[in-house]
This record gives structure tokens, C-alpha cells and sequence, in this order.
């Protein structure tokens, strides 16, 4: 959520950075501060009756006050009314807008995203190459067909040396942040309440993208990012508790909604994966900082199992709602000659603290919003994919990178039994 005093003092620029993701037809600030400064008006009006009952309150009753008592307390329910009426519209406003652009996060789509840095070369096979979904078939990998008798479209089952080879990815990722003594390791619930899909910035906009319980109280998280961000609602740090760094195990839900291109098959955009998450809260003084050391963690876990992949700064209308700037790492899929996101690297400021109230006492022992930054680190669902075609061999084997074999018993090849 945007600062209101923010938007009143600086709309013009505040509308220019927010053009760069919107369009004008759907921007419009002057009706929210217009909404805002209806209610303060409203509520001084309710204040000074307010006032006017309680002093009536200390005199001795008689027909004329007890009269008075109740016009005033019949007029203060209309303003109770007025007020409901102009906070569920300017909610519902100041919440769809989404953050704003960092200044370095240009305008437009997918199509101005600007590759940052590359890792090795893209992979060169003499051979008639196979993509993931044959190799984890024939290898015995993963059970496609079964999972989706089970469960539909969209799943699978890790199966032998599948399952080993998922394993030895998350404790690779696991091991690698436990090298890190100021990150904590979490495995939170699953399962979180609307007001939590709110904070992290998936309510509106997104709920049709998340699982749902039957009684619409509770969803699936989407990503450990949306636990993690609500770890601390409410609460307020002292400066010296900051930075606050998790790392997370959690399983994730997307219903994925709308129609999978036809490359898009196997892992690529699955109902469920697994992933470990990096979370920080900040400082504001320190966000940047600790944006850039995300980024340079979640770039050594793929270099660590020698990946050609693209850093990338998105967009701001490619950018997720929450988010001011991120950096996707992009790994290469051979078969779809394509990049696919392995992990997002994001910066939301304070957009998801204000929504949390997550604030923390500056050296003047004044309350300010914190800063709270996220990082897939990684998810395994493109991953393990791009592992199995940039490591596949002409006799239909795949090479184990060496980061991976000390978890899969010293195993080196992937072979069909």
C-alpha cells in the first residue's frame, strides 16, 4: 500500500513512476485523495460532536439536553454511515494501486526486460537432444501419467532417483543459506488467512490465482514469501533487530489460471513445487544493499551446479504488483529454446509493511515502516528440468553436478534401471 501524505505532497511524480506500469485510463489519484480528505473531513465533524456529547454528558439532564443527545447521537451514526461508505471506496482504491517503480525500473512489458549477465555459454549437443519430460520418463525420474490420474494436469510424482535428485536440491539450497549465520530456517504453515494474502499484496488482485479452502477463510501460499511477510505483522522492531534475515522450506500452490502455451509442459508451470525462499525485513537505510546480496546468493546457488542462465531487471509492467524493482534469474531451457525464472529478486519498500503495520523504532525512537525484500533461493520445478537437458548425454544419461553428489550417495550419472 502506497503512502497517502506521499501521493498528496508529490501526485505529479507519484503519477509519472506509476504511468510506467499502468495504464492512464486506470490511474486515478485525484479520486483517492479526494475520498481521503472527505474522511478527515467527516471525522473532524465526528470528533467535534463527539466532543459536544460528553460535555452534555456532565450536566444535569433535562428535556432540552436530552433532546440535543439525541440529535447529536443520530447525526454522529449518519457520519458512522458516510464514513464506512468513503473508507470501503478508498480502500479498495489506495489497495489496487500497485508500488512504485524504482528509478532505474524503465517502463513498459516483458519486451524492454534488459539481460544484466550471462553464465557460460548456451549448451551445444551433437547429438538428437530429448527434453525434460522424455528424460524423466525414461530415467524414471518423475511419474507424469500416474500423478495426473491421481491428481489432473499439473502434477507430478518424483520417483528413485527423481525423488533422490529433488532432495539433494533442496538440501543443496538448504546448506548453502545454513552457510550464512544471520539467516534463520523456517518451515512455516502452508495454509494462511486472507488478511496474510492481503499483506503480501496476492489480495485483490490475485485471488483467483490461489487455492482456496471451502470456506474462502484460508489459502494455499503461492510462495513462502507471503508466510514470511507476515511473520512479524503487527509487531515493532528495535533498530538494532534489523536487519531480520529467513530462509524457508515450502511446498507452493498456483492454479496457473489461463491457457499453458504448448512448450509449456512437464515442470515448466506446474500446480504445485517446491522452493526455499530468502526473506529479509530492513532497514530503509539498508534495502538496496541487502536487494544486491540477494542477488548475488541466488546467482551462486545456480552457478553451483554450472547452469547457463540470464540475470535479468524486469520491467515495471512486468514486475509483480508489491514490488518496486526485481532482478529474475532466467535459467535456459534447451528444448524450448527458451529462458524460464528460477528465481525473483524483489525490493517492495514499505509497500507490504504498511498493509502488515511492520514498523520498527528509528534512533530517535520514532515508528517507521520497515523494508521487506524476497528471493526465490531456489525453486526447484525449473531447476531440475534445466538440469536434466543442459546435462543429458548422447546415450540418453545425465550427468549429477558435483554440488549434488555428496546428497545422492556419490551417484554421478542419471541412468534407466
Amino acid at each position: 500500500m502506497l503512502d497517502i501524505k506521499l501521493i498528496q505532497n508529490s501526485k505529479e511524480e507519484i503519477e509519472t513512476a506509476l504511468l510506467k506500469r499502468m495504464n492512464k485510463n486506470d490511474l486515478d489519484l485525484d479520486k483517492i485523495i479526494s475520498l481521503d480528505n472527505k474522511k478527515r473531513e467527516l471525522l473532524t465533524k465526528k470528533e467535534a460532536l463527539q466532543s459536544k456529547r460528553n460535555k452534555g454528558s456532565k450536566t444535569k439532564p433535562n428535556k432540552r439536553t436530552v433532546e440535543a443527545m439525541k440529535t447529536i447521537g443520530s447525526d454522529i451514526k449518519k457520519l458512522d454511515k458516510d464514513l464506512d461508505k468513503i473508507n470501503t471506496d478508498y480502500n479498495s482504491l489506495i489497495s489496487a494501486l500497485p508500488n512504485i517503480p524504482a528509478n532505474d525500473v524503465v517502463s513498459g512489458g516483458k519486451e524492454n526486460n534488459k539481460v544484466l549477465k550471462s553464465f557460460r555459454e548456451q549448451p551445444k549437443f551433437d547429438f538428437e537432444t530429448k527434453d525434460h519430460i522424455e528424460l524423466a520418463t525414461t530415467l524414471g525420474l518423475i511419474d507424469y501419467k500416474r500423478s495426473a490420474k491421481m491428481s489432473g494436469s499439473g502434477f507430478w510424482t518424483y520417483t528413485g532417483d527423481g525423488a533422490l535428485l529433488e532432495w539433494a536440491l533442496l538440501n543443496y539450497f538448504i546448506d548453502f543459506h545454513r552457510n550464512h549465520a544471520d539467516y534463520e530456517f523456517m518451515i512455516p504453515p502452508y495454509l494462511l488467512n486472507q488478511n496474510s494474502a492481503y499483506v503480501s499484496g496476492h489480495l485483490p488482485k490475485f485471488k483467483k490465482d490461489l487455492y482456496w479452502t471451502e470456506d474462502g477463510k484460508l489459502c494455499l501460499n503461492a510462495t513462502s514469501e507471503m508466510m514470511l511477510g507476515n511473520y512479524h505483522a503487527g509487531e515493532v522492531f528495535s533498530i538494532s533487530d534489523l536487519p531480520k534475515k529467513y530462509y524457508a522450506l515450502s511446498t507452493c500452490f498456483r492454479r496457473e489460471a489461463g491457457a499453458y502455451r504448448t512448450e509449456e509442459r512437464g515442470m515448466i508451470r506446474g500446480h504445485q513445487f517446491n522452493k526455499i525462499e530468502m526473506f529479509h525485513f530492513s532497514n530503509p537505510d539498508n534495502s538496496w544493499k541487502l536487494f544486491d546480496e540477494l542477488v548475488k546468493y541466488a546467482q551462486e546457488l545456480i552457478e553451483g551446479l554450472d547452469l547457463h542462465y540470464n540475470t535479468v531487471q524486469l520491467a515495471a509492467g512486468d514486475t509483480g504488483t508489491a514490488m518496486a524493482k526485481t532482478i529474475d534469474l532466467e535459467v535456459w531451457i534447451p528444448s524450448m529454446n527458451s529462458y524460464k525464472e528460477v528465481s525473483s529478486i524483489s525490493n517492495a519498500l514499505d509497500y507490504q509493511a504498511r498493509r502488515g503495520n511492520i514498523r520498527f523504532k528509528d534512533k530517535d525512537s520514532k515508528n517507521k515502516f520497515v523494508h521487506t525484500l524476497n528471493a526465490s533461493g531456489l525453486a526447484t520445478s525449473r531447476v531440475f528440468p534445466a538440469l536434466l537437458e543442459q546435462n543429458q548425454q548422447s546415450d540418453g544419461t545425465v550427468k549429477v553436478p558435483k554440488k549434488l553428489q555428496q546428497y545422492m550417495g556419490g551417484l554421478k550419472v542419471l541412468k534407466s534401471k
